[in-house]
């Protein structure tokens, strides 16, 4: 039984831990929802390297702007009858 408590303690501290994180997370405005917070620390558990994957996070958000973008511009070329 023991081992069970042991076990939703660590449930707790480890929910109250992710919390904690998607706090700062909120505070830094990284623009993280929980599922993504949750992916890169796990990333980082692990062993992925955090400079490395808040690189490639960032790339991600950059292509991923610039795709939107493209696309407003394209709706908007075709709205002309273009």
């Amino acid at each position: 039984a023991e081992s069970g408590w042991h076990n939703d303690k660590e449930r707790a501290d480890a929910a109250e831990t992710a919390e904690a994180l998607f706090e700062i997370s909120n505070l830094l405005n990284t623009g993280l929802d929980k599922q993504s917070l949750a992916v890169l620390v796990e990333l980082v558990e692990s062993g992925v390297n955090p400079e490395a994957l808040a690189h490639v996070v960032k790339e991600l958000r950059r292509e991923s702007a610039a795709l939107q973008q493209a696309e407003r511009e394209s709706e908007g070329i075709r709205a002309m009858g273009l």
